[in-house]
């Protein structure tokens, strides 16, 4: 069950980007779980991958083409094609020589990407075989279709769309992004597909999409562990009639800020949608002597199997919190001049229990969805977020079941 009401969005067409499903029937044959996405010729392609050392054959590939001018991409659910050897690496690239000699393109122009079941090999044929109906269905007007046919253990489908005016122009953005476990994208199974019909250089783009993925889905996590095929990409397809974005533009300013908010948006989507997930948790460290002592910091409160069983029970258990803060790693650590905060309930103090504090306004805060833990470490000015939720026992059976 999914932490909130969330509800699918009207998805606004991307002029330049068109996007087909199938169903490969690759695990389950209830709906699709093929996707392709075709940019127009002239577009510029960003991505940002998995930092795990195992990373999946896909990403290997995706990799060597991202600088190839891409104008495809191939998404299939139920396999990751992860763990798969010499095997797997040809298989990804018969996937992208099967789109391009359907599309009359290169293979180096295709971009695959997989999710699912690490271990096991790609099912070629079917795949194969359910291409000519997703290049048949190639619409810009798909996204509610692309959000489906990448979903995993997903309960709900995740998008984000917006229209903006920059300089009197309009400008579309639309997206979409899967992942409900072994989600710490420390990116670059979470993938997320942004288009634009802004005009901007590969280079720029680039850049955009990396500061905004390491504000947004590098700042989530519902159990610590890095997928093998995490993946990002902002596809920009140039049709907007808004001149290019240039660096340092006021444009480019406004154009940041909207992709800082589709990534924000479909980052905390995956975190509301956590594999048994019943609670959205926001911690927040400030006071910090830099961002990376502000992230250390609240990834291990995030990643705490006992923070995080305690906020399941709803149980008021602060000395957690407060462990979980003092083996964080930082040096000379003065525990006096830390404070801790469930929402605006102040739980610790000067090095212990706030006087302020009562078991039934800390029980008040826990019984919430959502709740905020603000960490003040006296260290510092600066401080982040990071996004996670609580550990339930759903979480156990869906992953002890998810090869059956």
């Amino acid at each position: 069950m999914a932490v909130g009401n969330i509800e699918f969005p009207h998805m606004h067409a991307v002029a330049g980007i068109k996007l087909g499903t199938s169903c490969a029937g690759i695990k389950q044959t209830e709906r699709d779980d093929l996707l392709l996405i075709e940019m127009a010729e002239g577009s510029t392609c960003a991505a940002v991958f998995t930092q795990n050392a195992f990373c999946a054959a896909p990403v290997h590939i995706a990799r060597t083409h991202l600088d190839k001018q891409p104008r495809y991409l191939l998404i299939n659910s139920g396999n990751a094609n992860a763990g798969t050897g010499e095997q797997g690496m040809a298989d990804a690239q018969a996937s992208c020589a099967s789109v391009a000699k359907l599309n009359d393109a290169k293979a180096e122009q295709v971009l695959p990407f997989s999710t699912g079941v690490i271990g096991e090999p790609l099912p070629m044929a079917k795949l194969i075989n359910a291409l000519p109906e997703a290049k048949v269905n190639l619409i810009e007007d798909n996204w509610h279709k692309a959000a489906h046919a990448i979903m995993t253990t997903d309960t709900f489908a995740k998008g984000y769309s917006k229209r903006i005016e920059i300089e009197g122009h309009a400008l579309t953005i639309s997206g979409v992004s899967k992942g409900a476990g072994m989600i710490q994208p420390n990116m670059a199974t979470m993938l997320g597909f942004i288009a634009t019909d802004a005009k901007i250089s590969q280079s720029l783009l680039q850049e955009c999409l990396s500061v905004a993925v390491e504000q947004s889905f590098n700042r989530i996590t519902v159990d610590g562990d890095t997928s093998t095929n995490d993946a990002c990409v902002l596809m920009a397809s140039g049709k907007s009639s808004l001149p290019e974005i240039t660096v340092g533009s006021e444009a480019m300013q406004q154009f940041q800020q909207v992709i800082q908010d589709a990534c924000m948006h479909l980052a905390e989507a995956i975190i509301r949608d956590g594999e048994g997930a019943t609670k959205l948790i926001k911690i927040k460290v400030q006071q910090a002597a830099s961002e990376l002592e502000a992230v250390a910091v609240a990834k291990t409160i995030a990643h705490s199997p006992l923070v995080k069983t305690a906020f399941f029970a709803s149980d008021p258990n602060w000395g957690r919190i407060l462990a979980a803060v003092g083996r964080s790693g930082l040096a000379s650590l003065d525990v006096n001049s830390i404070s801790i905060l469930l929402d605006d309930v102040c739980i610790v103090e000067n090095g212990g229990r706030a006087s302020s504090y009562t078991e039934v306004a800390g029980q008040k805060v826990m019984d919430q969805q959502e709740i905020t833990v603000t960490v003040m470490l006296g260290r510092g000015e600066l401080e982040q977020q990071v996004l996670t939720c609580d550990f339930s026992y759903d979480y156990v059976r869906i992953n002890a079941e998810y090869r059956t």
